[in-house]
């Protein structure tokens, strides 16, 4: 692969027609949106039903995250070849009514009488495999449906979507719990995942060449993702980055609501002003994603991302009670700015470079990786806080988190400025 290439098609010197014309991915996006919130809803629901109906523990309640997250180390790279060899769409559709399943049983077994911890364990885990099987064939099937030149614009509407949930669901789920009770919550979280279905159902994709390819066994395809991100400098730094990065984060975040209550001594209220003001950085960045790549160079901007905001974090450990709490707002602010213009440009280099044949591999390999750290980072953190004191490892985790840039800082991502063209199928 060339460092430089002379005149770049992208972004910029050809404005591509608006996303806002095309049919297919308007259907994606308001999808993902509903969807996106009826997670978030579900992420204060869950835990409130487990704590206060089902009287948990904080460990049982703890759990309730491990086993989101486990299935990304358990099934990622078999759901890599999955997404690669069935319609991308219909899985989708399938998760998608499968979790919303899932999310309706809840009220009804709980009307019955039978509503027990072991039974919310089972519906997190198995919502969990779904996830990562949607979210597989989902990264997968955008390039697909729109242009490679309308990748980063699709990307940053994609994951401000996210941010809008992150700042619009915690409240909304307190309301509704406190309108309809915890458990009646998940009828919302359910038929968010029906919406998602319809959408998807909606879009009607070009229709994609079969590929006569020779089919290999299972433990040479579960790897293919690792062995093309090995054979890849930058993918491999921008793996390194990521992942670092996410452990630090979740290291951060199993603390970060103690630090607030416990060494800031804040309100509810200000822990939720807290989270709200860090939702809008990402807002703000998401909206300005595609002009700041094509400002910044699509490609250089993946490691100015991760440098530039790191100061701000330092914001966070340094908050004092008081007002001062909304200095960790700040920081918080600043990370999410970073993680939405990071994750744009590093998911949009990814799918362009990348063969479609194998872009489902490739994007399960990433996730068993960047995903599979988070339950580590959140015992980490956890550790830290209780052996050093808790100000002391928010320290610890938020200059881990700025080292991360490190990886893509020092990386061949130095010289060139913008992303090279898409890569084909052989």
């Amino acid at each position: 692969m060339s460092q430089h290439v002379a005149d770049p098609p992208v972004p910029g010197t050809v404005r591509p027609p608006s996303l806002l014309r095309s049919r297919n991915f308007l259907l994606l996006w308001s999808g993902q949106t509903v969807s996106e919130l009826g997670t978030r809803i579900a992420g204060v629901a869950v835990p409130l039903l487990a704590a206060d109906t089902l009287h948990a523990s904080v460990f049982q309640v703890s759990l309730l995250t491990f086993l989101a997250w486990l299935p990304y180390l358990l099934v990622s790279l078999p759901a890599g070849i999955l997404a690669d060899r069935v319609d991308q769409r219909r899985l989708m559709i399938l998760c998608d009514l499968g979790r919303g399943a899932l999310m309706l049983s809840l009220p009804g077994v709980a009307l019955a009488g039978q509503l027990t911890l072991g039974y919310l364990y089972a519906v997190v885990g198995l919502s969990g495999v779904l996830t990562v099987f949607f979210t597989v064939a989902y990264k997968s099937m955008l390039p697909g449906l729109i242009p490679a030149a309308q990748l980063v614009d699709a990307n940053a509407k994609l994951i401000m979507s996210q941010d809008a949930a992150d700042l619009v669901g915690p409240t909304a789920s307190g309301v509704l719990i406190g309108l309809v009770g915890a458990t009646r919550t998940f009828l919302s979280n359910g038929l968010a995942f029906l919406v998602s279905a319809v959408t998807l159902l909606l879009i009607r994709p070009a229709p994609r060449a079969a590929e006569q390819r020779e089919r290999l066994p299972l433990r040479v395809e579960m790897t293919d993702g690792l062995r093309f991100i090995r054979g890849q400098p930058i993918l491999l730094r921008i793996l390194a980055c990521t992942t670092t990065s996410n452990f630090f984060v979740m290291a951060a975040g199993s603390i970060e609501v103690t630090f607030m209550l416990r060494e800031l001594h804040a309100t509810s209220v200000q822990v939720g002003l807290v989270f709200s003001v860090s939702a809008i950085g990402g807002l703000v960045v998401g909206a300005l994603a595609g002009r700041l790549s094509a400002w910044i160079g699509s490609a250089r901007v993946i490691w100015v991302a991760m440098a530039a905001p790191g100061p701000f974090y330092l914001l966070m450990p340094l908050a004092q009670p008081g007002w001062g709490v909304l200095l960790y707002g700040v920081g918080l602010a600043a990370f999410s700015a970073n993680a939405v213009l990071y994750n744009v440009a590093s998911t949009t280099y990814r799918q362009r470079i990348t063969p479609p044949a194998i872009l489902g591999r490739v994007n399960a390999a990433f996730l068993w990786i960047c995903f599979g750290v988070i339950p580590l980072g959140a015992l980490v953190g956890g550790g830290l806080g209780t052996a050093l004191g808790l100000r002391t490892a928010l320290w610890i985790c938020v200059l881990g988190t700025w080292s991360a840039c490190l990886f893509v800082v020092f990386s061949p991502l130095r010289g060139l400025r913008d992303m090279p063209e898409p890569a084909v199928s052989s």
